[in-house]
């Protein structure tokens, strides 16, 4: 038994100093049933944010049942988009989340894959490691699925380790992991391992009813499968009432106590709260027989929601991309524009628009009224177009623009073709044969054959140049930025480029690479290599993202 002191994080007082003997490490799962996009993420990170709030030490750690190794080739129409950890792992969107609420760093073991499981075990398996034996789900890939979730609160540094399961119980690709979630209760005790389990009560409007047959059902196939559900979490549009709850309850076996109503809000922000309601982290921590410390006060958080619904301002911002059919596919930079909206108290109406169908013709037309023009980062010739086409209306009427990854190097592209006349410029990526690559691989990458080698991932430091931009945003001389990218703004031109009123406001100490350009002459006219989105949260808002949004209110 280990003895863990930590500290609440409302207060620094000596008051609120708890000790805890702690046997180890507790496991709280969270799986889904009836549908899916119930909400699972969110549930786990509003648990996680309270639990933080009342002093523990809490990560959050996503199992994915695909069988890709990760999503970093995923399609964004198929899973949105790939969010990037500050160690350079391409992962699920859900991580997102777990940062924008905790306000913590996650990393590569946040996320696991049955694409990684099985390439794990495989990999023992033609080492000879499991001696010759028959190589099986069980035991074989469980004890790997119990191994990557154990690796997470094996440093010591968190009490709380909450699993979220991917897809529906019920999924035949989700069976070795809700096995492998019943080996850990059977393994460790019910009061070391807590099953929290979401699922939906549809409302017949026909006979004006909230149906609980789908969430029986689902608890049945738990059952079935070997675990008793702790907690139930019933995503609503309508409230529950005390006889449905004890319905529920005595079907399915759980304290009237621990079925937890989750009706739908209008942020996703409200959650924690609504879930601090239903004392849901009160249930839990009796359940994994913890104290319960001070009741968390989340001021912090309450004041971005009342900022966040009582604004005195009011933009509109076109993000110019070409996966703006799935919301999610940008759910980061969403996100984003909300933080730095509340923080400036002002409501952020984003537009939507396909880059495809931007030409030409149509350009002034179609981004025409906006105060600020964003463009999103995506690979690939399709739409390019288009972007670069926003880059250029929004630096010709002097429109606050911000231009991320992809979409700072097509301002590049812009700049270079109708500012310096380098006819046909244009990426390396799009056109090889281009005379003038302003955006190129550096020569070092040039002689990689494996794309993935020559990908910057992660996490990496960019010096910022005083009296731009980008330093009046951070107010410091280094920063630290995640990025995933292959192609790079070309040195050879840099002088060109000053020379002709675009400059390099950040670059790498250590290469030399241009992380940040902008325009001086510009109201506000910055792009950036790395994905700043990444990085902001709730607590702390991203400082581009909140420049942006105040150039676009002085507009």
């Amino acid at each position: 038994m280990t003895i863990r002191c930590t500290r609440n994080s409302n207060s620094l007082s000596a008051n609120n100093i708890r000790f805890s003997a702690v046997a180890e490490v507790k496991y709280v799962f969270v799986t889904g049933g009836v549908t899916s996009s119930l909400g699972k993420g969110i549930i786990s990170a509003s648990l996680a944010k309270l639990l933080q709030a009342r002093g523990y030490s809490v990560t959050i750690q996503k199992l994915d049942p695909y069988i890709n190794i990760d999503p970093g080739t995923l399609n964004p129409y198929e899973h949105g988009e790939c969010y990037v950890t500050v160690d350079g792992a391409e992962t699920d969107l859900d991580l997102g989340h777990y940062e924008r609420f905790l306000n913590v760093h996650t990393t590569q073991v946040n996320n696991v894959t049955t694409g990684r499981i099985y390439q794990s075990v495989i990999n023992k398996e033609r080492r000879g490691d499991y001696l010759g034996k028959t190589v099986q789900v069980i035991p074989h890939i469980t004890d790997e699925i119990k191994r990557r979730i154990k690796i997470v609160g094996s440093g010591g540094n968190y009490e709380i380790v909450i699993t979220e399961i991917g897809g529906t119980v019920g999924d035949i690709e989700s069976l070795p992991y809700i096995e492998a979630v019943r080996q850990m209760r059977w393994e460790m005790g019910p009061r070391n391992c807590v099953v929290i389990h979401l699922t939906l009560v549809p409302f017949l409007q026909a006979s004006g009813e909230l149906k609980t047959k789908p969430t029986q059902h689902s608890v049945k196939m738990l059952l079935e499968d070997g675990i008793q559900p702790d907690v139930l979490v019933l995503r609503t549009e309508h409230p529950l009432n005390e006889d449905l709850r004890k319905k529920v309850a005595l079907f399915c076996n759980v304290e009237p106590g621990a079925v937890v109503e989750s009706i739908d809000v209008t942020t996703i922000y409200e959650v924690p709260l609504m879930m601090q309601k239903e004392k849901l982290d009160l249930t839990v921590l009796r359940k994994l027989g913890l104290p319960q410390g001070e009741e968390p006060s989340l001021s912090e958080w309450k004041e971005f929601l009342h900022k966040l619904k009582n604004p005195a301002h009011q933009v509109k911002i076109a993000l110019v991309g070409k996966y703006v059919e799935l919301a999610d596919a940008y759910k980061s930079i969403s996100e984003s524009f909300i933080h730095a909206g509340a923080a400036n108290e002002t409501a952020v109406e984003m537009a939507m628009i396909h880059s495809e169908e931007i030409t030409d013709a149509n350009y002034g037309t179609m981004l025409d009224g906006y105060d600020g023009i964003v463009v999103a980062p995506g690979f690939g010739e399709r739409g390019i177009e288009g972007k670069i086409l926003a880059a250029n209306y929004a630096r010709k009427n002097d429109i606050p623009f911000l231009g991320i990854c992809f979409g700072m190097q097509c301002a590049v592209i812009e700049f270079a073709r109708n500012v310096l006349g380098l006819e046909g410029a244009h990426s390396a990526e799009i056109n090889p044969k281009t005379k003038h690559p302003v955006i190129d691989l550096m020569e070092e990458q040039k002689s990689i054959a494996v794309k993935g080698g020559t990908m910057r991932l992660g996490s990496y430091k960019c010096e910022l140049l005083h009296g731009t931009k980008a330093w009046e945003c951070y107010r410091k001389d280094e920063i630290s930025e995640r990025h995933r990218h292959r192609y790079e703004f070309n040195n050879k031109y840099i002088t060109d480029f000053r020379n002709a009123g675009m400059i390099a406001s950040g670059t790498n100490p250590e290469s030399g690479l241009v992380e940040i350009i902008e325009i001086p002459s510009h109201r506000w006219f910055v792009g950036v290599q790395f994905h700043a989105e990444y990085s902001s949260t709730v607590i702390k808002p991203h400082p581009l993202f909140i420049g942006f949004v105040r150039a676009c209110i002085s507009k």
